[in-house]
């Protein structure tokens, strides 16, 4: 019997604490002569290479900036990271964001990062906030929020062609660091520099220890300026560089940032508020108009839901989406909510019903004690017989499970209630908006009553299914999803053993426990009817739901049948709005292609009279800007989404890769329109 090769350890340690690549056969750094090893060279080369460190009285070049971008080509154990975390920390005319984004095809261990920077007291806080947050990094993008989203780390785990390929915006200091060229040859190839001038900008300053003369070369072909320096010992010299090609395209001479100022968002659900939130941290002046009087009216007012992965063999667009969607979740949940009381993060256990819902492909039917999830779905998704067993949820060869440790539960109106509490932004209710029109640069918000109810630069469309009345004719195809779920006390005298500690999940889901004013209550559903677009109860979902508990969690339904019987379960329904494609439509309606049909073609809304039309001049310079479509995940995507719009906006690196971005654009529908006037 042949034996399976043991795994190539990612880090090695040697008896003078130097760290080793077994698989490049390299050093991650030297001790160094200064006595201080890497974080010396990540000081003088790095930072001090790009202008990151005040010299001399002048300050660094980030400051006063609204954001700052860094660029890095080799994460390796994080030391040029929390240098400039450090570093920005420190600064007291620092960037209002820091934007640290990095690749890394074989990231080591959370032990070895702590290990990495136990020598640097300075960094041990930062490096433990690091190591808390180093989990599930399969192949693909990880944003890790630190200084409440302040400081933003873009971590990319993925070989350095196929990851810079997938960035998007640009770049203000660029550091090229990884294994040397002898070990690593694709890190240092042209076609690398070729592509991180395409994410440059004019003057971006790039600095590197390699001083290798095909560096040189190659990065003077791709349109940067070098220079040698002195180096950190035990190197003797250091590279710089800044970006000055012969020829700059458009976007790279100067920064395109929209500028904030006034911005509307037509929406108080979860779509609307984390839409304002992210762009009030932005410095917008945002006001939120709806048209019920208070916020999370809609299906935003669900008493509680969960957010949880979509989990697939292929890794799909969605099952990418709803990963990123939930670690923005939690990183503002942790900002702007009571843990125990709003939300909670413990984990979601999701069962697979024969015949309702269909096993994920890599799981053969054999025996759930042994089944694994493969290697591309992480560690959050591992089988779990403990946990469930401990809540006596059954499972067998024919009812696998996957625990999810990245999961929970939430209350949406706390989260959209919180969200809308920024000193940026102003709630106005009771305000139907019937028309949305370009005028003389700005948006136009008309009532029903042909009243203006307020003008501003931007315009954020957030309303569900209603955002449907404010395009044109043919415009976006969002269908309406009715769903319905049924809520109650905690069963009089029981303890906490009788229904499951976490949230189980599969036909239907049940939260056991959420935390109420005067007892805590238990929530179940939630239905998917599509027919009609009124929140009515419904006696036949009422019995669905009951169905659905009776096969997801038989124990627990037995626990809750007196209650059911009694009618303390009370019915709750709202409507959500999707797409045909099952993902958000998120950014500007009006795409390149139309934005030369001037303001006449422009005038948005169903209504408009000709007159109203012909009045209209200059469009915006922003486009209309929506932000919907997000079906039943809206927990689980909401913020990821509030956060992709104002990404797009600034130029900030995108929180996905660009190819999934693209997949939420909701221009792909508005194409169609145009292209069909």
């Amino acid at each position: 019997m042949s034996s399976v090769p043991a795994p190539v350890p990612t880090v090695s340690w040697r008896a003078d604490g130097t760290p080793f690549s077994p698989r490049f056969d390299d050093v991650y750094r030297s001790a160094g002569l200064d006595g201080h090893g890497g974080l010396g060279q990540a000081r003088g080369v790095f930072l001090q290479g790009c202008g990151l460190l005040p010299e001399s009285g002048a300050a660094a070049a980030w400051a006063h900036a609204p954001h700052w971008t860094i660029l890095e080509t080799g994460f390796g154990l994080g030391l040029n990271f929390l240098a400039a975390w450090h570093a920005w920390r420190q600064d007291s005319e620092r960037p209002t964001r820091l934007f640290y984004t990095s690749v890394e095809a074989y990231p080591p261990n959370p032990s070895d990062l702590l290990r990495s920077a136990a020598a640097f007291p300075e960094l041990a806080g930062l490096s433990r906030q690091l190591a808390t947050q180093w989990h599930g990094l399969v192949r693909g993008f990880h944003r890790l929020c630190f200084e409440r989203e302040r400081v933003v780390l873009t971590l990319i785990v993925d070989d350095i062609a196929p990851a810079l390929k997938e960035l998007a915006g640009r770049c203000d200091s660029v550091f090229l660091d990884g294994f040397s060229p002898a070990r690593n040859p694709a890190m240092w190839r042209a076609e690398t520099f070729g592509a991180i001038a395409r994410h440059a900008r004019a003057g971006t300053r790039v600095a590197t220890w390699c001083v290798a003369h095909e560096v040189r070369e190659r990065l003077a072909q791709s349109g940067f300026q070098t220079e040698r320096v002195p180096g950190v010992p035990p190197k003797r010299h250091a590279l710089r560089a800044r970006f000055s090609p012969v020829y700059y395209t458009k976007t790279q001479v100067a920064r395109t940032d929209a500028q904030p100022a006034r911005c509307i968002v037509i929406g108080g659900g979860l779509a609307g508020a984390c839409a304002a939130w992210s762009l009030a941290e932005r410095g917008w002046r945002v006001t939120v108009l709806d048209r019920a009087q208070h916020p999370a009216a809609g299906a935003s007012a669900v008493p509680a839901g969960i957010f949880a992965p979509h989990v697939s063999a292929d890794d799909c667009p969605l099952s990418q989406l709803t990963r990123a969607g939930i670690a923005a979740t939690q990183a503002r949940a942790a900002r702007l909510l009571r843990p125990g009381i709003d939300f909670s993060s413990d984990g979601v256990l999701e069962l697979h019903l024969p015949g309702k819902r269909r096993l994920p492909a890599w799981w053969d039917g054999t025996d759930p004690a042994t089944a694994t999830a493969p290697e591309s779905l992480g560690p959050q998704c591992t089988l779990t017989l403990a946990k469930a067993r401990t809540a006596q949820v059954e499972l067998s060869a024919h009812r696998p499970a996957l625990w999810h440790t990245q999961a929970g539960w939430m209350r949406p109106a706390a989260l959209v209630e919180a969200s809308l509490s920024h000193p940026n932004v102003t709630w106005r209710g009771s305000t139907h908006v019937a028309h949305v029109l370009p005028e003389d640069g700005l948006w136009r918000l008309v009532g029903g009553d042909d009243r203006t109810l307020d003008r501003a630069e931007l315009v954020v469309v957030a309303a569900g299914c209603a955002t449907q009345a404010l395009l044109p004719d043919g415009g976006l195809p969002l269908r309406a999803l009715r769903g319905q779920i049924a809520w109650g006390p905690w069963p009089a005298g029981a303890d906490s053993s009788v229904l499951p500690p976490f949230p189980v999940n599969g036909q239907g889901y049940l939260i056991g426990r959420v935390p109420g004013t005067d007892a805590p209550h238990w929530v179940l559903g939630s239905t998917f009817e599509r027919s009609g677009r009124q929140p009515v109860q419904r006696v036949s979902a009422h019995a669905a739901n009951w169905a659905h508990l009776h096969a997801l969690l038989p124990g627990s339904a037995q626990t809750l049948a007196a209650a059911w019987r009694r009618g303390d379960a009370r019915a709750w329904a709202g409507v959500r709005a999707t797409l045909p494609d099952h993902l958000p439509a998120v950014g500007p309606w009006l795409d390149e292609t139309s934005r030369d049909l001037g303001g006449a073609a422009t005038a948005l809304g169903r209504g408009c009279s000709p007159r109203e039309k012909t009045a209209t001049s200059a469009s915006p310079r922003l486009p209309l800007h929506l932000c919907t479509a997000l079906g039943a995940r809206g927990l689980t995507l909401a913020v990821l989404c509030g956060e992709l719009l104002a990404a797009h906006l600034h130029d900030e690196p995108l929180p996905v890769a660009r190819s999934l971005a693209a997949h939420l654009r909701a221009s792909r529908y508005a194409t169609r329109v145009v292209r069909r006037g």
